[in-house]
């Protein structure tokens, strides 16, 4: 009687091993990630950049060779090169590149912009927390909030006599506005579940600045904050043509004066971007302060 032969399986636990190394277990490739990364920058980048050759293509077509009292872009580039080329130029007085001009102009921000957050943050969480103050004082912020940065300047010298000061008190009248009014709804717009836990844990009046109205209108402060910082550019720009000195403004009205319109363009190309740069600032700071409010 013919036995059948045994069959070895790859399972079976009888069979002989196998010789072949194990492959090692394959490293996740970054390529991937890289190409999601790219995508993203490209999405981001790509549409404005377009959208600016486009307009500069178009005023280049339109305008053309023929100067009619706007210079094209390329005209822009042959009387501008070296103002474009090199921003950091410093001969003294009020020569300077546009580097320091728009520097001078931004410490003249920082320092009345600051005072006017400090301020107007505190007057909002007192405007918002008393029913009788917002009764008093809402109307007369409304008021004043729609008086033009210019209209404050003969005010501003009248008071002050010095053009440094002048130009800090028109940036931090200009710029607390929208601070002061935005804090304030904020600080209404507190949800009552905070209140009544800030009364059962008998917190302080520092403890519950901190722990619960901060975190809860860090949102509406900074939206009055990025309002205010570009109010205070737009301030500074208008101040500095009336004031003079070192400045971006006096650089603009300097060259209208001597009739470089080209440079004035390439001025206002500075204006905002930097006007840019300080807004996404701020939001990028307000993004930090809110993801640390919430985590806390």
């Amino acid at each position: 009687m013919a036995y059948p032969k045994p069959v070895f399986s790859p399972a079976s636990p009888t069979s002989p091993p196998s010789l072949e190394p194990t492959p090692a277990p394959s490293r996740p490739s970054i390529l991937p990630e890289l190409g999601r990364r790219a995508a993203a920058v490209a999405a981001t980048t790509l549409p404005p950049l377009v959208t600016v050759l486009v307009i500069l293509g178009v005023w280049q077509a339109i305008v053309g060779e023929s100067y009619t009292g706007l210079p094209s872009p390329k005209q822009v580039w042959l009387e501008s090169k070296e103002l474009i080329l090199n921003p950091f130029y410093d001969n003294g007085g009020v020569d300077k590149g546009l580097f320091w001009h728009v520097a001078t102009s931004l410490q003249r921000v920082g320092i009345g912009f600051s005072i006017s957050a400090v301020v107007g943050v505190l007057l909002g969480v007192f405007v918002g927390s008393n029913r009788w103050a917002h009764r008093s004082l809402d109307p007369i912020f409304q008021v004043l909030r729609t008086v033009p940065p210019l209209a404050w300047l003969p005010i501003s010298l009248a008071a002050f006599h010095q053009a440094q000061p002048s130009a800090l008190f028109v940036i931090f009248i200009t710029a607390i506005w929208p601070i002061i009014i935005n804090t304030a709804v904020g600080v209404r717009n507190i949800p009552s579940d905070y209140v009544n836990v800030a009364k059962v844990l008998r917190l302080s009046p520092v403890e519950y600045f901190f722990k619960i109205l901060l975190p809860a209108t860090t949102p509406y402060i900074f939206t009055g904050l990025r309002i205010g910082i570009g109010m205070s550019w737009l301030a500074i720009v208008a101040s500095e043509m009336l004031l003079g000195g070192v400045g971006i403004g006096f650089f603009i009205w300097d060259q209208y004066n001597a009739s470089r319109i080209s440079d004035i363009l390439v001025g206002l190309a500075w204006v905002g971007l930097t006007g840019f740069f300080l807004d996404r600032l701020v939001a990028l700071v307000g993004h930090v302060v809110s993801r640390g409010s919430a985590a806390s």
